[in-house]
């Protein structure tokens, strides 16, 4: 992979039937983000995942095959992609457990979906923890496997999945740190958001959801898809009132299709009071003109799943060219070796990369992403001020470790040196993080 090669990364759980929530938040812009330059895509069935809240394993299976019909359908071309099921690669929860024996547990009380499911059995008073599987608890883990074994720079989600990337930041930044010796044997990860897309709605208005019963399926027959937009809840306004666009599901929907000039006439349509038939009638041709094209192929490949299957599979091998070299390291670093080097101690050893001059990033309770060059174990020979952004205290990091002390001039305003440490003894141990680093 090229240093300027961006490395991007989704998946979609494999639950239920793709609808065009599904579409325009994961599949559209990964497949469309697959064909630039200087990208290198990473697409996934997260089965694994699926277990989690799913018993049935007709479902499981049928929903993979939709799923991954669905991307190909929209034009992934799985020769210039890596495209895969999650299960064919049994080094995700290897290292699933290696995430997890760093992570703390006080981390994972924190996530979004537990805290949910607590909160629900408080209402029920039932026991907090009722119903609640370690696979639940444990899903923030599995999804960081996902995103690190592969290195993955940027991971596309929508505003309520942010914290999980967050979460895979924090559990590689611990690993780095334990073992990694002054390399950054995991790449922490950043989260990409397009607010106009990220969280489309439904029929309702509220997040397009099976779990809603909202969803507008996304190639169902032509006249299903007719149908569930007529369907769409609007407001009483008559034809002839002005209608706003803020606030409306049907329009929000539209955007998410249109190009900028066919949204601003639809919105001038609004203000001029269209009907909210005519609206529907709007939305409907738009939306089917993108995705009718698309049903055919669909249609195709549900008919013949072995060409799914056959596509999946070659994914997985180009997946484990990578997946298998970086576990043998983590494995490495970790102390899970050959005995044949068993006369180098375990204490010999970790001295050795205590001695090296680690940087660590990490976040304070102020919300702000920070980072500390250190020596040994207490030394910091260089401290950060806090950014807002985990990516640019991430590309700060980048740069110390790549260019060493010649990035110090670009990062004056962002770093300090604390008093009695010297500028020398800074500048040596950037080389040598660098130098280690090569």
């Amino acid at each position: 992979m090229s240093s300027n090669t961006v490395r991007v990364l989704t998946g979609i759980t494999t639950t239920g039937t793709p609808h065009l929530g599904n579409y325009v938040g994961a599949i559209r812009p990964t497949v469309r983000a697959s064909r630039r330059p200087g990208t290198e895509s990473f697409l996934f069935l997260a089965d694994y995942h699926a277990l989690i809240k799913c018993d049935d394993p007709v479902r499981v299976q049928r929903s993979t095959l939709e799923i991954a019909a669905s991307w190909l359908a929209a034009g992934l071309d799985p020769e210039k992609v890596t495209f895969y099921r999650q299960s064919d690669i049994p080094e995700i929860p290897e290292l699933t457990w290696l995430l997890t024996c760093v992570t703390g547990k006080g981390l994972l009380n924190r996530a979004h979906a537990y805290k949910a499911a607590l909160d629900k059995n408080a209402e029920a008073g039932v026991d907090a923890d009722d119903g609640v599987t370690a696979g639940l608890f444990m899903y923030p883990v599995l999804m960081a496997a996902d995103i690190l074994m592969f290195k993955a720079h940027q991971v596309p989600v929508g505003r309520d999945q942010v914290q999980h990337i967050e979460m895979a930041r924090d559990m590689a930044a611990s690993f780095n740190h334990l073992y990694g010796g002054g390399q950054e044997l995991l790449t922490l990860p950043a989260a990409v958001i397009d607010d106009n897309v990220a969280l489309l709605p439904g029929l309702d208005g509220r997040k397009m959801s099976k779990s809603y019963d909202n969803v507008i399926a996304l190639f169902g027959p032509r006249e299903q898809l007719k149908k569930q937009i007529m369907g769409i809840v609007t407001d009483s306004r008559a034809p002839g009132e002005p209608k706003e666009t803020e606030g409306s599901a049907l329009f929000a929907i539209y955007r998410a299709f249109a190009t900028p000039d066919e949204t601003a006439a639809f919105a001038k349509a609004f203000a001029e009071g269209i009907g909210w038939g005519d609206a529907k009638q709007q939305l409907f041709e738009r939306i089917e003109q993108e995705i009718g094209p698309m049903r055919a192929r669909y249609e195709h490949l549900m008919a013949n799943p072995q060409e799914v299957e056959q596509a999946l599979l070659a994914g997985a091998v180009k997946a484990r060219q990578l997946a298998t070299p970086l576990m043998r390291e983590l494995r490495q670093a970790v102390g899970l070796r050959a005995l044949t080097n068993v006369g180098k101690s375990a204490s010999a050893d970790k001295g050795a990369r205590a001695s090296l001059p680690v940087l660590k990033q990490y976040r304070e309770q102020d919300g702000k992403f920070y980072f500390k060059l250190t020596q040994g174990a207490a030394t910091v020979l260089l401290q950060s001020k806090g950014f807002d952004s985990p990516r640019d205290a991430g590309q700060a990091v980048r740069r110390l470790q790549t260019e060493g002390a010649t990035a110090l001039a670009a990062l004056k305003e962002w770093v300090t040196t604390p008093q009695g440490v010297s500028e020398a003894s800074v500048k040596d141990a950037l080389e040598r993080l660098v130098s280690n680093s090569v």
